[in-house]
């Protein structure tokens, strides 16, 4: 096992989750790839090793403003990808 196996940026879950509460159904696999990259690059990262640890240890106020985080990057990232397929 490498170190990059052992590592994971919290936020992968979060915005991965995001993406499938507001996905719509013409939206494919590229497309929220795409969503997804934009949507990160958008936002720090939190890395950890043990996601119970992550989970444990985050106050829920903490927790909620990662989520609305989330969901407002999710957000942008979409209309910017749709934005830039057009062009």
């Amino acid at each position: 096992m490498s170190l990059l196996d052992m590592i994971d940026n919290f936020y992968e879950g979060l915005v991965a989750e995001a993406i499938e509460e507001t996905r719509k159904p013409d939206e494919d696999e590229d497309f929220l790839a795409d969503v997804m990259c934009v949507a990160l690059n958008r936002l720090p990262t939190r890395y950890y090793r043990h996601s119970i640890d992550m989970r444990f240890y985050l106050a829920d106020p903490e927790m909620q403003e990662m989520r609305e985080r989330v969901r407002a990057a999710v957000s942008e990232s979409r209309n910017f990808v749709l934005k830039h397929q057009r062009e």
